[in-house]
């Protein structure tokens, strides 16, 4: 499976036989995304920076909330979260998202705003790639994205949604998240692959170069 990073909270997650796009964003936030195939969409919330249907290309399966579901051999699940640590109550709820492709299992977290509750930590057992929100905001900042990519313990975590100069939002630098997590040397991948059978001797982190 491969993973490509298009900018803010939108990836492209590529198997043998399938696609999945997650959190397409609208041109007025950075780069110009258009005329994306996929088998498969997740939005995390209905923002448009994380639901704009206009970057779309074909008829891909969308999914828009909690649930299970099975696209194109794609497994999926859909867990019911907030995006803030008030239950909801000053920015509304959130989805995360849970995707098997090529027996990889990949974590969206989309704009989670509080730690994982032990319901969601249970249905996030054995996860290989966490895409995490750092950059503060109206999402986790960079302590509280490192606790839940503790919480979590997965093989690698991949950073979105931090300060870009491609981006025009106001959130903080990806070094927040770096320092976090103990990291000091940072050599960005155009693509991340990732193999079921490749073991982890402990949690590493990936940082994706913007493929807009």
């Amino acid at each position: 499976m491969d993973l490509t990073w298009l900018g803010h909270a939108c990836f492209r997650l590529r198997g043998k036989t399938a696609s999945v796009l997650t959190d397409p964003y609208p041109p007025a936030l950075g780069p110009k995304l258009k005329a994306l195939d996929a088998d498969l969409v997740t939005f995390s919330h209905g923002h448009e920076n994380h639901s704009y249907r206009g970057a779309l290309a074909g008829d891909p399966f969308l999914v828009e909330g909690p649930g299970e579901y099975e696209v194109a051999g794609v497994l999926l699940r859909g867990l019911a979260t907030f995006h803030d640590r008030a239950n909801g109550a000053e920015h509304g709820r959130n989805t995360v998202y849970l995707i098997e492709l090529d027996d990889v299992r990949v974590c969206h977290l989309g704009d989670l705003g509080h730690r994982l509750l032990d319901d969601t930590l249970d249905a996030l057992s054995d996860i290989d790639v966490l895409l995490v929100p750092v950059g503060g905001g109206r999402t986790l900042n960079a302590q509280r994205a490192a606790e839940v990519a503790r919480q979590v313990e997965p093989r690698v975590v991949v950073p979105m949604h931090y300060a870009q100069p491609a981006i025009a939002m106001e959130l903080d630098p990806l070094d927040l998240f770096l320092k976090e997590m103990g990291v000091t040397e940072v050599n960005p991948l155009a693509k991340l692959s990732v193999q079921p059978s490749s073991a982890e001797a402990e949690t590493r982190v990936a940082v994706l170069e913007l493929k807009a």
